[in-house]
């Protein structure tokens, strides 16, 4: 019955002992800090992520992971709960990803803060209970980069074994050939083309000298050119200016142009009189000379008088002569 009690009271002391063991290590791990609970959702697959998680901001512990689960409204979403300390600065711009520590695989959500603009209003803090946007983590893009890059790798080998095709063998062997006989011609080129370096380089001297020639020619035209530019542009205001050659012009057409209307209007008609009186005196010349040829006497004795004409006084018709 004795060594029964001592059984009973070693129990006992070993259950207290445990009970008292268990309240000091909860009451030591216990999570004095104010926490306030945001929501991250993405359609971003969370595997190696546990409730417990760790949560870091810029790198810095500042929460863990509540809960997670699926969103009921929207398909292919990931709802992630998670507590973090009233002091870390949550704002619009402050994003969630997915991260893994070291080689352990054990994941954590980072939170990172997206770059402000330098001319940007600071951003204000979220209320709680909020949602953030959940993106990829580096291993996630990886994972998706390194499939696409082994579908593309796995299209390089299909074309690479369809070149490499018996059918494509003899066209490949063909074109080496080709491209061996390129290569020696190419070969055979360079030997000439060094064998011709001395004369090539000599004509390029002379070429060389022609175009220094030309040059020198074209400048000198060029200076001769830019005189006659000069020396027109000199005539020319000389001619524009006042009393140049263009104003001397323009008077001595004015001149020209009232001497003209005073001939018109004055020496003309006065000619005109003139000839009149020459053409009067020209008849009663060319009259006198008519009546001296036919009565020489006429010059002594006067003009005889005029005979009478046919119904005047005296007028006697001419005989008709006998046949």
């Amino acid at each position: 019955m004795e060594n029964k009690s001592h059984a009973v009271a070693a129990g006992s002391f070993v259950l207290l002992l445990t009970a008292v063991l268990m309240a000091l290590a909860v009451w030591l791990t216990r999570d004095t800090r104010a926490l306030v609970s945001y929501e991250l959702a993405g359609a971003v697959n969370v595997s190696g992520l546990q409730p417990q998680a760790s949560v870091r901001y810029l790198g810095v512990p500042v929460g863990k992971v509540s809960a997670i689960g699926l969103d009921p409204l929207t398909p292919g979403q990931v709802l992630v709960q998670i507590a973090v300390e009233d002091s870390a600065p949550i704002t619009s711009r402050t994003t969630a990803s997915l991260g893994f520590q070291g080689v352990t695989g054990l994941a954590f959500i980072q939170l990172d803060d997206a770059p402000l603009a330098a001319t940007a209003a600071s951003p204000s803090r979220l209320p709680p209970h909020s949602r953030l946007p959940l993106k990829p983590g580096l291993m996630s893009t990886l994972a998706d980069r390194g499939e696409r890059l082994l579908g593309q790798l796995e299209q390089s080998a299909q074309r690479a074994n369809q070149l490499l095709a018996p059918d494509h063998q003899q066209a490949l062997m063909v074109a080496v050939r080709q491209i061996g006989l390129a290569a020696a011609e190419l070969q055979q080129l360079s030997a000439q083309t060094r064998n011709h370096l001395p004369a090539l380089a000599q004509a390029s001297q002379d070429t060389l000298a022609v175009v220094k020639a030309t040059a020198q020619r074209v400048g000198d035209s060029a200076d001769a050119a830019r005189t006659s530019a000069r020396a027109f542009q000199r005539v020319t205001e000389r001619m524009f200016a006042s009393g140049g050659t263009l104003d001397q012009f323009s008077q001595f057409t004015e001149v020209w142009v009232a001497t003209g209307q005073a001939v018109r209007h004055r020496t003309v008609p006065e000619l005109e009189l003139v000839l009149q009186g020459a053409q009067r005196t020209t008849q009663g010349l060319n009259e006198l000379a008519n009546t001296l040829a036919d009565q020489p006497q006429a010059l002594l004795l006067g003009k005889p008088a005029a005979e009478p004409g046919p119904g005047e006084p005296g007028f006697a018709p001419p005989a008709v002569p006998r046949r």
